[in-house]
């Protein structure tokens, strides 16, 4: 996704400024209607949201746009022929608009039973709407951008190998596909964690809304956690050059939370382009809110572009070096392994990139105070002996939120956040191994105190699993 400044994409499809108002006149209007300026960038089309659906094949709701029950269907399935849209798809990227086919949604119904399922479904997808051939064709002739992943519930199985697969065909085509998704903020998002851990992804449209993590905590270390996401993306996608998006309300009717005047989104966009190198850009939610909300699209489109282009300068790493052994209360900063980091509350530990840690990333860093010092030698790398003393062992059916330990497979287990029914030491990775267990003595940690003690505790209520059907959608 290439650009000169940073890229604003807008979902089109469901009418959300139709499902909370009722003056028809901005109503979601036809996909041309919205490419007629430089505002929008990107346009996923929302939603393919069902993968089987009659027939065995999957159908489109676009709400007052074009559906299954208010247009023609190809005959024995329920997928709509809409026509129109093609012509709109190729009127907007005839202007230079990149247009991609958004799957899921929060009401919609989709997920896989095995892998199989996952490329069976990327064939189809290719076939139907991208680079590949079919006489049921949705669109016509118009070939799509791209796909887009908005998946609010289910389970993770099979979407990677559905990424894999139209990857795999992307990758043999002289037209250029990109593969996005959009998780929610808390890290690792529920649905999709795995899955953006397993397959190459171009942009990763975080939705900082309806979740404790979203824009309304914007410089609450605890909550906000942008950084959280561009470690990922620099460390832990298998495509490191992903970009990851601040993704918006388009207005206070869009969410239920999240939603800030442009002033402030702006200011917060900015201040993401200045700090982390993996900000792509903002996502807003939705085309028909931005537009009635005095072009809420615009505004933070003419915020990026006056922060100027993409290309990204570290920024000195200006808070002192982080000392190990060292005690920090709530608000301390400090620069560690590239970044420069806030203490959440008190904190001994080490800062790293885990949602349930004692610190936040809040911008990356380079220079002097990049490399850790040390009041003593630095600590070990990993454990190698820990008591396992009074933790229970690993149970299938409990429910483990972030901090909490069980033994299994004669080790020390911590979970890194919610989890139910992931195996310690399984793909999945939610559980951390802290060694191989060596006694029955309990094992001490040291304790906050005051303030910091409430808001420790705190913390573990922050961790447990993403809200879901996070927008508001669809008025037909």
């Amino acid at each position: 996704m290439a650009s000169t400044t940073a890229v604003t994409t807008t979902y089109w499809g469901q009418n959300s400024y139709g499902a909370t108002h009722s003056d028809v006149a901005n109503f979601q209007k036809p996909l041309a209607f919205y490419c007629q300026d430089d505002a929008i960038d990107v346009f996923p089309v929302a939603f393919l949201d069902v993968f089987f659906g009659t027939g065995g094949v999957p159908s489109i709701n676009l709400a007052n746009i074009c559906n299954d029950k208010d247009n023609a269907t190809f005959s024995g399935t329920d997928l709509p022929v809409c026509t129109s849209v093609g012509s709109d798809i190729e009127a907007c990227q005839a202007k230079g608009k990149i247009v991609t086919l958004s799957l899921g949604g929060a009401g919609g119904s989709v997920g896989f039973t095995s892998d199989t399922q996952g490329e069976q479904l990327a064939d189809t997808v290719w076939n139907l709407f991208l680079g590949g051939s079919s006489s049921t064709r949705p669109f016509g002739g118009a070939v799509l951008d791209g796909v887009d992943l908005d998946i609010e519930g289910g389970t993770s199985t099979g979407y990677a190998a559905f990424v894999n697969r139209v990857r795999s065909y992307a990758n043999s085509a002289s037209k250029k596909y990109y593969i996005t998704a959009a998780p929610q903020c808390p890290y690792p998002d529920a649905s999709l964690g795995g899955v953006l851990n397993a397959a190459s992804f171009d942009a990763v449209y975080v939705q900082f809304y309806n979740n404790v993590c979203g824009l309304q905590n914007f410089g609450v270390a605890e909550d906000w956690d942008f950084g959280i996401w561009d470690n990922w993306a620099r460390t832990i996608s298998p495509n490191p050059n992903v970009k990851i998006y601040v993704g918006a309300p388009a207005s206070s009717t869009a969410a239920g939370t999240g939603y800030q005047a442009i002033g402030t989104l702006s200011s917060i966009a900015v201040t993401m382009r200045q700090s982390f190198p993996s900000f792509g850009g903002v996502m807003l939610w939705d085309a028909s809110q931005a537009y009635a909300n005095g072009r809420y699209d615009l505004g933070i489109k003419n915020a990026l572009s006056a922060a100027g282009g993409t290309g990204f300068t570290f920024p000195a790493c200006s808070a002192p070096p982080y000392v190990a052994g060292s005690q920090y209360t709530g608000g301390s900063q400090v620069s560690y392994g590239g970044y420069i980091w806030q203490a959440k509350f008190w904190s001994s530990q080490v800062p790293t990139s885990d949602p349930n840690g004692e610190w936040s990333a809040i911008s990356a860093c380079t220079g002097a105070g990049s490399v850790p010092s040390s009041s003593s030698s630095a600590p070990p790398s990993g454990p190698t002996g820990v008591s396992c003393g009074g933790v229970a062992a690993w149970s299938s059916s409990t429910v483990y939120t972030g901090g909490q330990q069980a033994s299994f497979d004669g080790h020390l287990w911590t979970a890194q956040w919610w989890t139910e029914g992931d195996t310690p030491g399984g793909s999945a990775g939610v559980w951390t191994d802290d060694g191989v267990c060596s006694s029955a003595q309990a094992i001490a940690k040291p304790r906050a105190q005051g303030k910091d003690a409430a808001a420790a505790a705190q913390k573990l209520s922050r961790s447990s699993r993403p809200n879901v059907n996070s927008r508001v959608f669809r008025k037909l």
